[in-house]
Parts: C-alpha cells; sequence; structure tokens
C-alpha cells in the first residue's frame, strides 16, 4: 500500500496524569503513516488524488495542542479518528505518539505509543 509520511512533527501540549503535566506541559512528536492508493495522484499531479500534508499537519497540530488527554494512548486514538474523518481517501494509518520527557524516574530516552487503524466500512 502506498503512503504518505510526516515524520517527527513536534508540538507542545498538556497530556498527562499528573498535575504538573496538564498545567506546565510538555513536548510531544508525532509520526504519521497515511495509507491509501497514491498511483493515480502520481499520474494527474492533482492535489485532489491525495491528502494535503498541511492540512493533515494542521490537524494533528490542533488535537495535539488544543485538547488534553491523560494518556498517550488516547492523543493517537484521536488523531487516527480525525484523519480519518477529514480525508475520504485515508484507507489506514499509523500513529505514533512520543513523549520524550514523561516524570517517570530512570534513565531513557521517552516513552511512546503506536497504533495502526483501518477505515471501518
Amino acid at each position: 500500500m502506498d503512503k504518505i509520511v510526516l515524520k517527527r512533527m513536534q508540538f507542545y501540549g498538556y497530556h498527562g496524569l499528573l498535575p504538573e503535566e496538564n498545567t506546565l506541559g510538555q513536548r510531544f512528536y508525532v509520526d504519521a503513516e497515511l495509507y491509501l492508493p497514491l498511483r493515480k495522484a502520481g499520474k494527474s499531479d492533482a492535489m485532489e488524488d491525495s491528502i494535503h500534508y498541511g492540512e493533515a499537519y494542521e490537524k494533528v497540530k490542533h488535537i495535539v495542542e488544543e485538547k488534553s488527554f491523560h494518556l498517550i494512548e488516547a492523543l493517537a486514538e484521536e488523531i487516527a479518528e480525525e484523519l480519518f474523518s477529514s480525508f475520504e481517501s485515508l484507507e489506514a494509518c499509523t500513529i505514533h505518539v512520543t513523549k520524550p520527557d514523561p516524570p517517570i524516574p530512570g534513565y531513557y530516552e521517552s516513552v511512546a505509543v503506536e497504533i495502526y487503524r483501518e477505515r471501518t466500512k
């Protein structure tokens, strides 16, 4: 399956279980793989035969920066649902949300979730 990849989009959001996370906020990175047939767009060179990357970015940005979730699992799910409702040609997507600085004692680079969803008929 063909795909469009939006890699390491960076946002500042207010997601987490702890009150400080919802007050102070923190950085989040989102990767989105958007699965759809791209042959027609490749031949026509017409935007209406694909998904506009800028519009997809703005949808993700709005969710990460304007909404608040306790779990990054819920954040990823909301992103997937919004992309399906916004882009009729989207057949499936993988959403990867990284929280680089969670308030967990220890030494690690980050925590992340990744979900794969297919359009339900």
